[in-house]
């Protein structure tokens, strides 16, 4: 069984041992850091700058024994508060394909819905990241056509990103 609490810095030492290749970073992160791979403290250093602002934080999974997943939460407007926008979405890799994705979410979508009361949950997902897009689908996250597909240059490619939301 999941639980959510926010995050620490201390947390940071043990997130960033889950991003083991440079893709799996990339995908996690886009082009957010400058440089693969990162460090507890650049993770940290990252999140700071945002620490009196607040409109964003982080959150963390954790079961009995350790931490199994982080994320964000972050209202994408300031004059609207009826959207969060989750980011940063990572499950330990040594424990992925046992659910704990979507328990992870599952807890995010209540904490959202329940007691920040949004109407909606937004995200983005690169195209080729289909375990993540298996996952938020199965959370009841749905696809979103946008204008404009938001793309970014990772590895030596272009990756586009898939919007999906979740409306109450």
């Amino acid at each position: 069984m999941l639980r959510l609490r926010p995050y620490k810095a201390c947390d940071a030492q043990i997130i960033t041992k889950w991003l083991k290749t440079e893709y799996a970073f990339r995908q996690w992160s886009a082009d957010r850091y400058d440089k693969y791979p990162i460090t507890a403290d650049d993770m940290n250093l990252y999140y700071d700058k945002d620490k009196d602002n607040d409109k964003i934080w982080a959150m963390t999974a954790f079961d009995d024994t350790k931490i199994i997943g982080h994320f964000t939460m972050r209202f994408p407007s300031d004059e609207h508060l009826e959207e969060i926008r989750l980011g940063f979405v990572i499950v330990d890799d040594s424990e992925r394909g046992k659910g704990y994705g979507k328990e992870m979410l599952s807890l995010a979508i209540q904490f959202a819905f329940d007691f920040v009361k949004v109407r909606k949950i937004s995200l983005g997902v690169f195209e080729n990241n289909k375990t993540a897009i298996n996952c938020y689908e199965s959370c009841g996250f749905h696809r979103v056509q946008l204008e404009d597909v938001e793309s970014y240059h990772c590895m030596g490619e272009v990756w586009d990103c898939m919007e999906m939301e979740l409306v109450k």
